[in-house]
């Protein structure tokens, strides 16, 4: 005869599985620390005014 199993307790731990894997990916998509964003802000930042230091003309096109 087989082992007795709580059918709640069996839900909730897959359930809660479930939820630390959507957290864990909610982390990788959105955390990241405030220097990161900082510095890809500022990366970003350069990277504009030095293409906008070689435009050939002075004017927005």
């Amino acid at each position: 005869m087989g082992d007795v199993i709580n059918l709640k307790r069996f839900r909730k731990r897959v359930e809660r599985d479930q939820a630390a894997k959507v957290a864990e990916s909610n982390r990788a998509r959105h955390g990241r620390a405030k220097s990161e964003r900082a510095a890809d802000a500022q990366r970003d930042k350069r990277a504009n005014e030095l293409l906008d230091q070689h435009r050939i003309n002075g004017e927005d096109a």
